[in-house]
């Protein structure tokens, strides 16, 4: 059902954790699948220094949120908004088509937490004269 890739990385998941002094923290869910994944955000002068999950949920679940904060350190928080689901996928190497919502939960927990961290800190987008929408 999973490549390889999927189980090495479910295997041995990277990023696992809570920061305490976060800076954004996002939780989402899906009721159907059951599947729930919390990530905070460590964010210095618009980067993301730090990411860490915590996730509730199959081999699928754990493995896109391991790549997800992985690829959000070192990004501007802009740059952040912009990871999509299949880009995470693609990074994986393909997910079984029932199990691609796992990958939609990543992208919009890291936009969560994104939001969560502009509620916080009084800050907007770079791009301020648009509205951006979460999930």
């Amino acid at each position: 059902m999973y490549n390889q890739k999927v189980m090495d990385i479910f295997a041995n998941p990277q990023h696992m954790g809570f920061i305490e002094d976060n800076d954004g923290v996002g939780k989402v869910g899906n009721a159907a699948c059951g599947d729930i994944m919390e990530i905070s955000l460590k964010i210095k002068d618009n980067v993301i220094t730090d990411a860490k999950f915590r996730t509730f949920g199959c081999a699928a679940a754990i493995a896109t949120s391991s790549v997800a904060t992985g690829m959000v350190i070192g990004m501007t928080v802009d740059e952040a908004l912009k990871l999509t689901n299949a880009k995470v996928v693609e990074y994986l190497e393909g997910l079984p088509p029932q199990k691609i919502h796992c990958s939609v939960l990543a992208e919009e927990a890291i936009k969560a937490a994104i939001e969560n961290y502009y509620e916080r800190s009084g800050k907007k987008p770079a791009d301020g004269d648009k509205e951006i929408k979460y999930v």
